[in-house]
């Protein structure tokens, strides 16, 4: 009797486990970990507060009133570090640099769902996920058109989807940041609007370093894609230096 109940407890372990779908960018439970109904106001409620306090004195030293109208976040998988920009009017002015806690893949765009890379271009945010089992979340709208266009051509039909910029520190092929550091980027993409941020990601500094294709290993428009990056990144470079 004992070993029959046994058994049936292990299925039904079994089922849950085969119960998962790709969520930020790595497997998770239908059921998320992140067990609260939480909306995006409630998360400003209890994080904003502390979140804004830690923001305030960095647009303060960039003489950047807070909260500023646009937002252009730099990634850079090499460095692992994410650059945050932001203006009123004018040129963007540098306001923080924050260390990415982990990301997947290597240098080279994401080309196909479970490569664990990293998309490379220049990506919106379309939707604040205040419910992710990685703390917050605010997703990337990749595949861009961009990504769309090449993938066709290539008849790749499985680009990936779901990429995420979230907490805790751990992903396959998103940008995993802390859960105090997506606390301050969610709090002000919400405060900026996220039709106001523009995200770029890089497999190295292209400010300070060539990004170079392989012809052997790589599509032509791999060669396109990094000469768009290069002049993406060129007004960012006196003021991060």
């Amino acid at each position: 009797m004992i070993k029959v109940i046994l058994i049936f407890l292990l299925l039904i372990l079994i089922s849950i486990v085969f119960l998962v779908y790709e969520e930020d960018g790595i497997a998770s439970s239908l059921i998320p970990l992140n067990r609260e109904s939480r909306t995006v106001e409630n998360v400003i409620e209890k994080y904003g507060v502390a979140a804004n306090a830690r923001l305030s004195p960095y647009f303060k030293k960039a003489k950047i009133a807070y909260p500023p109208k646009a937002v252009m976040l730099l990634a850079l998988k090499q460095e692992k570090s994410l650059e945050l920009w932001a203006k009123n009017q004018g040129d963007y002015t540098f306001i923080r640099r924050y260390p990415i806690a982990k990301l997947s893949g290597k240098a080279g765009p994401k080309l196909k769902e479970g490569d664990k890379q990293v998309p490379e271009g220049a990506y919106a945010i379309t939707w604040l996920h205040p419910n992710s089992s990685y703390h917050l979340s605010m997703k990337l709208n990749y595949p861009n058109a961009f990504d769309l266009l090449h993938a066709v051509e290539e008849k790749r039909e499985d680009v990936g989807s779901d990429i995420f910029i979230h907490g805790k520190a751990v992903s396959i092929g998103c940008l995993a940041m802390g859960d105090t550091i997506i606390e301050e980027l969610f709090v002000l993409s919400t405060a900026v609007g996220i039709e106001n941020i523009k995200v770029l990601i890089a497999p190295v500094d292209p400010r300070i370093h060539t990004l170079k294709y392989d012809k052997n290993t790589q599509a032509a428009w791999v060669k396109e894609l990094y000469q768009m990056l290069h002049r993406e990144f060129k007004p960012f470079v006196k003021k991060a230096m």
